[in-house]
């Protein structure tokens, strides 16, 4: 008997196969969901596909695409996903309120990405929204792990900066901070990602010119940029806001020490008492936080141990057992367990083919 498989349709603003962090985290959701039997299509927009459950990433611009499904397919479930931007930025604007607001009224549930999120939406909301911590998986690439690093005393001090170039992450903010740090200090900033604001293009190639320690890649794929941040010492997260990074996710799980902004999504993550943040924009604290970790193996000791304490946290089966759980719970109503259907074993795989060969024959 041919068992039914669900369907499901996940959207997201980002372009389903690229690298930016809501396209990755698209595909990694659809791997969970395909892991328990789903059937699960990826799109940039609703364009009347069928599906049986709706998973749209980010809340204003996925609105119209949100409320589309739910006049075509009253009472389907619908789960929207906070990212970031909509949660720390369009909420509060009055312009872009009401299109957010539209979008989390209509979904069955709310999924943030830390916990502190939670606390900027309205009571009425909150209680449909849940905190679902992102996932990264610890690099098996060989050459890439702590014991394959040469002793520090034959290196420079890597810093990593990964994710594209975009003025709401601040980006060049690691580069500015090599201005504050002695010329001797032997440091290299290493930065990866696309510069989707052509003005971050020059700065960067200016940045390069001016100090030889810092290099700007360009846009690399991901498995490159999770072997970059295997590798370094450090990485710098100096986003102005966040909903709760793929990056510090993906740190985290490599046991990489992170040097983070303290705005409201990394602290969700890393927790209030982790002592490598430095104020938003303020390019001398970061400086001061690098010549530390740099100088000071005490210090880079004591983020290690906070990182490795966390990693808990961001294990793949704890991110998807949430996300099962979660669906059966908005599929309940409906003839759907969000299971993997049952395997036939080959014995039996054997004996419904004879079957299907004898109705054939006669």
């Amino acid at each position: 008997m041919r068992v039914r498989r669900p369907s499901a349709l996940i959207l997201t603003p980002a372009r389903p196969g690229s690298t930016l962090g809501n396209a990755v985290t698209a595909r990694r959701y659809a791997g969970f969901l395909r892991s328990a039997g789903w059937r699960v299509t990826l799109a940039r927009r609703y364009r009347t596909q069928r599906a049986e459950l709706l998973i749209a990433l980010h809340a204003r611009r996925s609105a119209r695409s949100v409320l589309a499904f739910c006049r075509r397919h009253p009472g389907a479930p619908v789960i929207v996903v906070l990212t970031g931007t909509d949660v720390y930025r369009d909420l509060t604007r009055r312009g872009t309120a009401r299109q957010a607001l539209a979008a989390l009224r209509a979904a069955r549930h709310i999924v943030a990405l830390q916990p502190l999120a939670l606390r900027c939406l309205p009571p009425a909301l909150r209680r449909k929204a849940i905190s679902i911590i992102q996932s990264a998986a610890r690099m098996p690439v060989a050459g890439c792990g702590r014991r394959h690093r040469p002793p520090r005393s034959r290196r420079p001090f890597r810093v990593c900066v990964v994710g594209h170039l975009r003025t709401v992450k601040d980006p060049l903010r690691a580069a500015y901070a090599l201005r504050h740090l002695p010329r001797n200090l032997p440091v290299r900033i290493v930065q990866a990602g696309a510069a989707l604001e052509p003005r971050y293009a020059r700065a960067a190639r200016r940045a390069m010119e001016r100090d030889a320690r810092y290099t700007w890649l360009g846009p690399v794929s991901h498995m490159r940029a999770l072997r970059l941040l295997a590798s370094s010492d450090v990485t710098v997260v100096s986003s102005l806001l966040e909903g709760g990074a793929n990056v510090v996710c993906e740190a985290i799980a490599q046991g990489v020490p992170i040097l983070a902004s303290k705005v409201e999504g990394n602290v969700g993550l890393l927790g209030g008492s982790y002592p490598g943040y430095f104020p938003v924009r303020d390019t001398a604290a970061l400086a001061k936080l690098l010549m530390r970790a740099a100088t000071e193996p005490d210090f880079l000791s004591r983020l290690r141990r906070h990182v490795r304490r966390l990693h808990p946290l961001v294990t793949p089966s704890r991110e998807r057992q949430a996300w099962l759980k979660l669906v059966r719970s908005v599929c309940s109503s409906l003839n759907i367990d969000g299971k993997r259907p049952p395997r036939l074993n080959s014995q039996r795989k054997q004996r419904a083919v004879r079957m299907a060969r004898a109705r054939v024959d006669s």
